[in-house]
């Protein structure tokens, strides 16, 4: 009896070891799920909306990275540039001012070279005269940061589409199957839903952050404008 029941626990102890393994194996299967199994398993409609998606948000970091830059390059003011001009104007230097500007290339410096132009014009005509620079500086600050709008509240509207046509072909293929529902059959119309839409929202949020994000840079630089055409301002108004 006792090498009866010995056999018996040791039968025991392989079925649960047998079993622990098949467990893990499947835990193991669970984890090697990947992105692009989701997305290749999405069906061609998905894959489709996923691609516009992936162009989209490759867009959008371009627009991002190369504005970045460019407001970087504009954001940068010598600290003694006014200081500078103050000392050309007021040595009647003008030619020597326009010069000075013309060696930074910044929207500041641009502004300042438009007021220094109108010297000896009323100062109302040299204030419009620096406005409207100022709102061609602007305007090339602002370049293609539009785009990245249009992609932040495209872009789930593109997603939300996906969901729509998954559960489309999730519904036909239960109209289709005869009364009869398997898993299966609803599969695709499922992963189109759902990847399409986690790719729109990833797309959206991540244009929508950078579209923020771009919008605060171009802020300060409009500050900093304004500040020193005041500033100018001042300078031209003070007593001889």
């Amino acid at each position: 009896m006792n090498f009866i029941t010995f056999l018996q626990a040791q039968g025991a102890q392989e079925a649960l070891k047998n079993a622990g393994e098949q467990t893990g194996e499947v835990v193991s299967q669970e984890k090697t799920l990947r992105v692009i199994d989701l997305i290749l398993n999405s069906g061609t409609g998905g894959m489709i909306i996923i691609g516009l998606l992936l162009v989209m948000l490759f867009v959008a970091l371009v627009i991002y990275f190369e504005r970045i830059s460019a407001i970087k390059a504009a954001s940068k003011v010598d600290p003694n540039f006014m200081n500078q001009i103050r000392t050309y104007v007021k040595s009647g230097n003008i030619d020597g001012a326009k010069m000075l500007c013309q060696q930074y290339h910044t929207p500041v410096a641009n502004l300042i070279e438009k007021g220094v132009s109108r010297i000896g014009k009323p100062l109302e005509d040299i204030n419009k005269a620096i406005e409207n620079a100022g709102k061609l500086e602007v305007y090339k600050l602002e370049k293609n940061v539009s785009t990245l709008a249009t992609i932040a509240g495209a872009a789930p509207m593109i997603g939300f589409l996906g969901t729509v046509i998954g559960m489309i072909l999730a519904f036909h293929n239960m109209a289709s199957g005869g009364g009869k529902i398997e898993v299966g059959s609803l599969a695709q119309g499922i992963y189109t839903a759902m990847t399409t839409t986690v790719a729109g929202l990833i797309v959206g949020i991540a244009a929508y952050i950078a579209y923020n994000h771009l919008v605060v840079k171009i802020d300060k630089v409009v500050h900093k404008m304004e500040a020193n055409a005041v500033d100018f301002l001042d300078m031209l108004n003070e007593p001889a």
